[in-house]
């Protein structure tokens, strides 16, 4: 790399034009320590390259200092001098030099640190309530001299909290703090709330709810999972100063909402409210409050963003017998928002479901033993626009009694994340389903990654998050919302290194279930493997080391737990009960952990896989020498686990992905499998035989292989079970099971039988949810290879992109962009009269190899060029003739 230049002389063609840290855009409160800074550049000079950077910063009111000239290209996760102080706010900008000279400094980026739970002097206040009960209300009157410059409310609970200061919303933010392994962390929100005071009375308000900490959850609907006593910790600090705490001064008392559960719904009755937020209110029957006990040290600042409202869709009324039924047109997570008009002491129910039964009556059955139900109590003569608190649903549809509906709105929330990535193409179809995932994923990204927002379980199932988490990169900037799930997965690791099937882990608690069968919940082949497989697709979309850094004794706990239970033989010993390919088409549909390829063989896959990942890890950020020794245990399963299983397990789809994608075929025989494959796909007409753990792995074992138009066969099924059945179903959102609804147009049982990883009977053993995007994992496969735009594992964060469109027979057009660390990516094709043109967006520090689809008959250019190896930053247009189209319908057989 050539010398830097004199820090005097100027590029004036090439601009810094943002600068983001580890966290959240705007997010308050972070951690305090280490800050990490990523940049984007934009540049007029098409060969202007980053030869270094300079970054300066300073505390807030100071003049900023520069740090010294550094000679790298490198402006993702670059680690800043120095670091945060507890409640500092620190601004830091960036200049890079290239070729011509030094740009001016970027605009700065202002970072704010917050506090532990041992640096507040507030505690955990709450009043004695009843589980399921009427949610507690706690109340300060307070004054200040004049209104502030500036005010920060630090906030958390034991459960859920609402704030309101003088009647208004402190923050926008849901379900605070959300959900984490509460024994070990529990979040605290930083807000600023300057605009909320004024000089003389004020009041603050806090609502606790009952949430995930005491709430009725999980199959056996427990109690009290990590504690018997709810209550709210907040510290209102102005203009630098601790003005207010949570402490004994604090009454407390109850008002209209009834209870509130997450999976129950609301009960509210308006007649019991009261006008709490003045200054003056008659507190009658109002107690003091209690100081609840509570380990300062589990409080820590947030680091991903809360959950929010995303959106709000305007719900389509008719009537449909005695009831008013609401149509959001979509499949979410949230509410709805009611207007009606009514009289004192009506009752208003909303019920809530996804899909509606071939009678046009809500379909509840698959709710299992979630009422989803809302309720609320007229308090007077008129209008009234109702809202639940503490609780969400998974809904298209639902229905009211009670009250004229006047207008409705489906509230959609989810944790916020800024949607990353968009892709269109002239099949309306596979639109459809790509859709569908997204809204698959916002609706189950409520602070954790869960399987289902609507019956009763809605958990953090890391073999779902493991499958789906490399498009979960890609259609979401879910950077922060991965590090801070992988956190608490590592918190509820055991001592040994197990890693849970859901996290956070609410079953492991229980030592015996069902009678006395112990759980299988821990260590579970393909789910437990999350712990190797989530930090790399985070490393190789976004390209910081950082999560890898963070869990790399996570990884090493896990691989070695794995060898523990090895014991002395290579691969690891049959297990008792495993969930394999979950959910494979032709397992028994009440058994769904009985699918075609051996379990043994897909448990030893998943060692191999997790061995490689940390060795590379290891080589990455840890000791290069542990990384080749992983290697070596790697290769030695995969030639166990592939002599002792694999004859078997490559006849099937899975089985043969595995051994195709996770490297455990030797190399003789890899031709051979994926033509059986292809041969298989074929024979089946397209037809998907996969589970949870085969479906993310297939097409690319197709494509990587050659067989492309086999892979396209399988992707563009019609059929069922196939993922475009699901559209023509009328299905928004993923569905569980590939065949959820029947082509009869009648709806599955969802029957399951008992299992040793299950609590108890789950009403009927019921499994059936139109929410689940595991499945929608292939869209990965089709940002890589039907747009084409793949990033680099060995360059990751698409500082290297691999440009690889494939056009097929009915799949002639398409586009796709992706909100890099380093900038936009994007690229526009079609087929046209025999040519293939595109149009290739690269972002500034990107490099993109063409991999295009020629035949030999092709001539390629590139900006009316002949093709170069590669292409770097800025807009390009490229044009090749007699293009490579894949040919499904070649696939089919008669």
């Amino acid at each position: 790399m050539p010398a830097l230049p004199p820090s005097t002389s100027a590029d004036t063609s090439t601009r810094v034009v943002a600068v983001q840290s580890q966290y959240p855009a705007g997010l308050l409160g972070v951690p305090a320590g280490s800050v990490r800074l990523t940049w984007r550049v934009e540049s007029d000079e098409p060969t202007a390259r980053q030869l270094g950077y300079q970054l300066r910063s300073g505390a807030e009111g100071t003049e900023p200092t520069p740090a010294e000239p550094v000679e790298s290209s490198d402006s993702i996760g670059v680690e800043a001098p120095g670091g945060l102080s507890p409640r500092e706010r620190r601004s830091y900008s960036v200049r890079i030099a290239t070729d011509a000279g030094w740009t001016e400094w970027s605009d700065s980026l202002t970072v704010e640190a917050g506090v532990d739970g041992t640096q507040l002097e507030a505690r955990v206040i709450g009043i004695p309530s009843e589980i399921d009960g009427p949610v507690p209300l706690l109340r300060r009157e307070f004054t200040l001299d004049a209104a502030p410059a500036s005010a920060r409310l630090r906030l958390s609970a034991l459960g859920l909290v609402d704030a309101w200061i003088n009647g208004v919303r402190a923050s926008d933010a849901l379900l605070t703090p959300g959900w984490t392994s509460y024994q070990e962390r529990i979040l605290i929100d930083t807000v600023d709330v300057t605009d909320l005071l004024h000089e003389g009375e004020n009041v603050i308000v806090l609502a606790v709810g009952e949430g995930w900490y005491r709430g009725s959850f999980g199959f056996a609907r427990r109690t009290a999972i990590y504690g018997d006593r709810i209550g709210a910790i907040a510290q209102l600090e102005v203009d630098g100063d601790v003005a207010l705490v949570t402490d004994e001064s604090w009454v407390g008392g109850f008002g209209a909402v009834r209870s509130a559960g997450i999976y129950d719904g609301t009960v509210t009755d308006l007649r019991l409210s009261a006008d709490i937020h003045t200054p003056g209110f008659a507190a009658e029957g109002w107690v003091a409050v209690e100081i609840l006990d509570a380990d300062p040290a589990l409080f820590e600042p947030r680091i991903a963003a809360p959950v929010e409202v995303v959106a709000e869709l305007p719900m389509r009324a008719y009537a449909h017998g005695d009831t008013t039924q609401l149509d959001a047109g979509q499949n979410i997570a949230g509410w709805v928002r009611l207007t009606v008009r009514g009289r004192t002491g009506d009752t208003v129910t909303i019920r809530h479901a996804e899909v509606l039964e071939p009678s046009g009556n809500l379909h509840t059955a698959a709710l299992r033993s979630a009422k989803a139900t809302d309720v609320y109590t007229l308090d007077r003569d008129g209008e009234h626009t109702l809202e639940p608190a503490f609780t969400f649903h998974g809904f298209r549809y639902a229905d009211v009694v009670g009250a004229e509906v006047v207008s409705a709105d489906a509230i959609s929330i989810s944790s916020d994340l800024a949607p990353r990535s968009a892709f269109r193409s002239s099949h309306e179809a596979l639109d459809q389903f790509h859709s569908n995932v997204f809204w698959s994923q916002r609706d189950n990204f409520v602070s954790v990654p869960t399987d289902c927002p609507q019956r009763d379980e809605r958990l953090g199932w890391t073999g779902d998050a493991q499958a789906f988490s490399a498009t979960a990169s890609t259609l979401m900037d879910s950077e922060s919302f991965w590090a801070s799930w992988l956190r608490d997965l590592e918190i509820d690791q055991t001592d040994e290194g197990g890693v849970a099937s859901v996290v956070p882990d609410i079953i492991r608690p229980v030592d015996m279930l069902m009678g006395g069968v112990p759980t299988e919940n821990m260590g579970r082949a393909g789910w437990a493997d999350a712990a190797t497989i989530v930090p790399f697709a985070v490393y190789e979309s976004y390209g910081s080391d950082e999560i890898l850094a963070r869990q790399l004794d996570s990884m090493r706990r896990w691989v070695e737990h794995l060898r523990r239970r090895a014991g002395d033989g290579v691969v690891l010993p049959t297990e008792p009960f495993q969930y394999g390919d979950w959910l494979d088409p032709d397992a028994p549909g009440e058994r769904p952990w009985e699918a075609k390829v051996s379990s043994d063989f897909v448990a030893n896959a998943f060692y191999v896989r997790s061995a490689r990942l940390l060795a590379e890890a290891e080589r990455l950020v840890g000791d290069a020498g542990r990384g080749s020794d992983y290697d070596a245990l790697a290769d030695r399963v995969a030639a166990a686990t592939f002599e002792k299983w694999g004859d078997e397990a490559v006849t099937t789809q899975t089985g043969a992905a595995l051994s195709l994608e996770f490297d455990l075929a030797p190399a003789d025989q890899r031709e051979a499998i994926a033509a059986g494959l292809a041969e298989d796909v074929r024979r089946e007409n397209g037809r998907i035989a996969t589970g949870f753990l085969g479906t993310p792995l297939v097409l690319f074992a197709l494509s990587r292989h050659g067989y492309l138009d086999e892979a396209y066969l399988m992707l563009l099924r019609r059929d069922a079970p196939s993922w475009l059945y699901q559209v023509d179903r009328g299905a928004t959102t993923v569905w569980e099971r590939w065949d959820a609804i029947l082509p009869d147009g009648s709806i599955h049982s969802g029957a399951m039988d008992a299992q040793p990883s299950e609590e108890v009977d789950r009403e009927e053993g019921s499994m059936l949810s139109f929410n689940h995007y595991a499945y929608g994992a292939m869209i990965d496969w089709v940002y890589r290879t039907v747009a084409g735009l793949a990033p680099d594992i060995d360059d990751p964060g698409y500082r290297t992109v691999h440009v690889a469109p494939r056009p097929a027979e009915g799949l002639d057009r398409a586009s796709a962009s992706i909100d890099t660390r380093l900038g936009r990516l994007a690229i526009d094709w079609q087929v046209t009269d025999g040519v293939f043109e595109a149009t290739l967006e690269v972002p500034f520090g990107s490099r993109a190899i063409l991999d295009l689809p020629v035949t030999d008959e092709s001539i390629v250019t590139v900006d009316g060029a002949p093709a170069p190896a590669d292409l770097r930053h800025g807009t390009h247009r490229i044009s090749v003739t007699a293009p490579a189209v894949a040919h499904p319908s070649a696939a089919v057989v008669a």
